[in-house]
């Protein structure tokens, strides 16, 4: 039955308790680096959009994550309703508008 397990590898199965800490000072640095390089900035970003979406006013223009371009025209709890031609209004998720517009975004486009 030696040819299943090797007789140097069995002698060190026991001797294995200092690699734990090891181990887990391997982790440490690499969960700080994913906090500051992936959690962090998504929040962040979270946070910007959620403020974002808070301020929006009648007459203000932004696109939808859909990608319509258009100018708001009446403001809900929790629908918008964007106008994107002269007679033609959608409603939309207030959590859907991706972005504000400049003034004068609707019009040159």
């Amino acid at each position: 039955m030696n040819f299943l397990i090797s007789t140097a590898e069995a002698q060190t199965v026991g001797a294995g308790s200092g690699a734990a800490w090891q181990q887990l000072l391997f982790f440490v640095p690499l969960f700080v680096l994913f906090y500051f390089m992936l959690i962090r900035p998504q929040s962040k970003r979270a946070k910007e959009h959620r403020d974002m979406v808070a301020k929006l006013e009648k007459n203000d223009e932004v696109v939808t994550t859909g990608g319509i371009l258009g100018r708001i025209s009446e403001v809900g709890d929790t629908f918008i309703a964007v106008e994107i031609a002269p007679t033609v209004t959608i409603k939309v998720q207030r959590a859907q508008i991706a972005q504000m517009m400049p003034k004068g975004t609707f019009k040159s486009a």
